[in-house]
């Protein structure tokens, strides 16, 4: 498989971090199936073309709040390719917690706002009503050490018989940290193996780290990278440095005091296409 994709947790006093989830099963092209409640496919319909046409498409994310998405930021831009604080397409879903596209679990709700991250390539989006019974990725305020390994999880193209095909389902791979910049990670496939990749629509799919206590930790989110499947690293945004802005955006949206939770710790606040990718893989 190939990905992108992310989130941050909100918790009460009694109420629970994300756990890790179900482990990968069966494998599929160059990553496994997986089931994770906090994984969101954003499907947009209607996108305006430089045609004056319109086209269909799709990212990966997490969430982060009730009625909050992490993502990638290119995922929401407009025909000139810039990114917008606005929704681009006529529609714009989130399904979450679905790891069958052909099943009914999860929640949808659309989605009504976008908050971009200034220059990051990280955006937030706002849903139209809460998800009542979701666990919200933890956002993690501390970057990733080199050599560590993170997981990734989204839903984009995957090979089947030699060729790119839609994900049906949900797909994980893990990765290992190979450079920390100021604001971005260089992030190399492991397992199943070396050229796990993300790929076309794993856009803003979340990198998070898997603590010993089960719970999941956002680290970034998927950005951009060469064609996949390939060896090597991708690229990927980091929200710990990010975390204030994400606590400002979400606590302003309407989220009470207390409902989040950033590393694990609970707090006023959250955290908040091509095969050769240019503005990214969406």
């Amino acid at each position: 498989m190939f990905l992108r994709f992310l989130a941050v947790t909100v918790l009460t006093a009694a109420a629970a971090v994300a756990p890790v989830g179900v482990r990968p099963a069966a494998a599929i092209a160059n990553g496994t199936d997986g089931a994770y409640p906090f994984a969101v496919l954003l499907v947009m319909s209607g996108l305006p073309t430089a045609e004056h046409g319109t086209r269909d498409s799709s990212c990966s994310g997490a969430l982060i709040a009730p009625e909050w998405v992490i993502t990638a930021g290119h995922c929401f831009r407009d025909v000139g390719g810039r990114r917008v604080s606005r929704t681009v397409a006529d529609r714009t879903t989130a399904v979450v917690g679905r790891s069958d596209l052909g099943g009914t679990e999860g929640w949808e709700r659309e989605v009504v706002d976008v908050r971009q991250a200034g220059d990051a390539d990280v955006a937030l989006a706002r849903l139209d009503a809460d998800v009542p019974g979701g666990t919200p990725l933890v956002v993690g305020t501390a970057p990733p050490t080199v050599g560590e390994t993170v997981r990734l999880a989204g839903y984009g193209l995957t090979i089947r018989d030699g060729a790119y095909a839609p994900a049906t389902r949900l797909q994980t791979g893990q990765f290992a940290v190979d450079r920390v910049g100021d604001s971005v990670l260089e992030i190399s496939g492991r397992v199943p193996g070396p050229d796990t990749s993300a790929c076309e629509h794993d856009s803003g799919g979340p990198y998070f780290r898997e603590r010993p206590d089960g719970v999941a930790v956002l680290v970034g989110v998927v950005s951009t990278g060469p064609s996949c499947p390939h060896p090597g690293a991708d690229i990927g945004a980091r929200t710990d440095n990010l975390s204030g802005w994400i606590e400002d955006t979400v606590r302003g949206g309407g989220v009470p005091f207390g409902r989040l939770a950033l590393g694990g710790l609970v707090v006023l606040a959250v955290l908040v296409g091509a095969h050769r990718v240019r503005a990214g893989r969406r």
